[in-house]
């Protein structure tokens, strides 16, 4: 396991969360996966990708798309 992985699973994962957060509660928590998009976004970018700092921190080896 990667760190590219783990960002990949976790973003889809919120996203997934959100959408079902707004079909059973508000239409409101769409924000959330847009929030995540725009993350993913700007990191293809930047490079730059807060989870994946944490992430390298916490030992996971990086991949190719956010190298230590």
């Amino acid at each position: 396991m990667n760190i590219d992985r783990m960002v990949m699973r976790f973003a889809g994962s919120v996203v997934i969360l959100s959408l079902a957060l707004t079909y059973f509660f508000s239409p409101w928590w769409l924000l959330l996966a847009l929030f995540v998009g725009l993350n993913l976004l700007q990191a293809s970018f930047t490079g730059f990708c807060p989870l994946a700092r944490i992430l390298a921190k916490v030992g996971l080896q990086p991949g190719c798309a956010f190298p230590k």
